[in-house]
């Protein structure tokens, strides 16, 4: 059995797949695994530490997967990469199918079994696996670190001789993984945090970690969940109850942190240009979802936009691959606990079983056929169910 390791293509992109604690696990396992030069460099991994694992250094990505029967990648294979793929590889990444079904097909057509891990069922035995959990509560505190960084003054209240400084107001908006962390994080750093969700369970999760819960609490906000624990659309009307409370919030606030996003569609819009205009100069945004259509108005994929109020705000790509070498650590423990599963511990081969329910949730593509049912032509997704 052999696992390839290519470098990231993306130029965003800093984190790596496989880390020599991983790569020493899947030797154990009697995999081969050679890896591309310099793919953990990003990392802060050199080449001569994945040598001292039991890994095998190319000197390309196309030597990395040549003949793989596993290929384990941050990002999915893009069509450049492609060729140099046999038919039948495994790859195990995070697809990002929504909105690029045209990359998804052309991994069918390639002929690769794709497996994608942001759709991992949220099940006991797949809490090892979660990279959404495990990379979303990185860039909750990659969040808080980045404020701070833009905010020019200090986030704790301050007594000194010279007088009392008072503590900064942050506001978190969405109290998932990101969320919670972001709060957590700018607790421990003595800002006073407040924090909104539309998902009655958050509240009591919000408060547990010190911080207020700030939100219209009327009977829709009490139905605004899903069975799987994500946020349900809201209505027109709750969004605007909501936008009025929020807006007379956020005047107040120093640094406001938005994490909302609903699997599958474009993130919802929460901090309109007025309520950042009514903002102090020299507040912070930050807007995790930037990369999706942004939840702040004005928001820049990938640059620091200011107003002419004075107001930062903050797009970022790819946050918690800014701190690449923990977020690394992480994902690559996520794809070791998965592939852990599909091997065959006698034969030392892949074996996998595509009635497993952790399988059947996340193989994208197989055979030259797309055929997850969210995104398979109907007719094959009809066979597949």
């Amino acid at each position: 059995m052999k696992i390839g390791i290519p470098a990231e293509v993306d130029r965003n992109e800093s984190r790596v797949a496989a880390t020599p604690e991983t790569v020493k696990k899947f030797v154990a396992l009697g995999a081969e695994v050679a890896v591309q030069s310099g793919a953990g460099l990003a990392s802060r991994i050199p080449d001569a530490e994945y040598e001292a694992a039991g890994g095998r250094i190319v000197a390309s990505a196309a030597d990395a997967v040549h003949d793989a029967d596993l290929v384990l990648k941050v990002r999915r294979p893009i069509a450049g990469e492609l060729a140099a793929y046999r038919k039948g590889t495994v790859v195990v990444a995070t697809m990002d199918p929504y909105g690029n079904e045209a990359a998804v097909k052309a991994m069918a057509d390639a002929g690769l079994t794709a497996v994608a891990m942001e759709f991992m069922p949220r099940i006991t035995r797949a809490q090892v696996m979660d990279v959404l959990s495990s990379q979303a509560n990185l860039a909750g505190y990659q969040a808080v670190i980045d404020a701070a960084s833009e905010y020019d003054r200090a986030l704790p209240m301050m007594m000194t001789a010279a007088g009392t400084v008072p503590a900064a107001r942050v506001f978190v908006m969405g109290a998932g993984v990101a969320g919670l962390q972001a709060i957590a994080t700018a607790r421990r750093l003595g800002a006073v945090v407040t924090a909104t969700d539309v998902r009655p369970a958050a509240k009591e999760q919000v408060e547990s970690l010190g911080a207020k819960f700030v939100a219209v609490e009327d009977e829709e906000f009490k139905q605004a969940e899903t069975a799987a624990g994500y946020a349900k659309p809201m209505s027109a009307e709750y969004q605007a109850k909501q936008a009025a409370l929020i807006a007379e919030h956020i005047k107040k606030q120093d640094i406001v942190i938005t994490t909302a996003l609903i699997p599958g569609r474009p993130a919802p819009r929460l901090v309109s240009a007025a309520m950042v205009a009514s903002m102090k100069p020299g507040s912070v945004l930050i807007d995790l979802a930037v990369e999706r259509g942004g939840n702040v108005e004005g928001a820049v994929p990938g640059e620091i936009a200011t107003t002419e109020g004075g107001v930062k705000i903050v797009g970022h790509l790819n946050v918690s691959g800014r701190i690449a070498a923990t977020a690394s650590q992480l994902y690559a423990r996520n794809l070791y606990a998965f592939v852990e599963t599909l091997v065959d511990k006698a034969s030392k081969q892949l074996a996998i079983n595509f009635e497993d329910e952790l399988v059947k949730a996340t193989v994208l593509t197989r055979g030259g056929a797309i055929v997850h049912p969210a995104f398979a032509p109907k007719e094959t997704a009809a066979i597949s169910a």
